[in-house]
């Protein structure tokens, strides 16, 4: 089986910090190329979190104009003892 094609925007995860120890091995500086058909690696944790934002993001949606930058948004994972800051970015090239 072939790599899907892509469709719509590229998005780029990086992880921007992580708080105690993540179990699954990121660290702050990692960068990981995201879809809807991709998990790049990324925790099926912190996939499942960011996934409605990815796909938002992949498919041109945004957040109102007045919440900042249409293309940028920030999650955390959900394990709050080990906690892992993620910056999900729209790549429009």
């Amino acid at each position: 089986m072939g790599e899907a094609p892509r469709v719509g925007y590229r998005v780029l995860g990086t992880i921007k910090g992580v708080k105690g120890s993540c179990s699954a091995g990121h660290q702050k500086g990692d960068q990981i190329e995201l879809s809807g058909h991709n998990t790049g690696g990324l925790c099926g944790f912190l996939y499942h979190q960011a996934f409605p934002y990815i796909i938002m993001l992949q498919f041109g949606g945004g957040f109102p104009a007045e919440w900042g930058n249409q293309d940028v948004v920030e999650l955390d994972c959900m394990d709050k003892s080990n906690q892992v800051t993620i910056e999900l970015k729209r790549i429009r090239d």
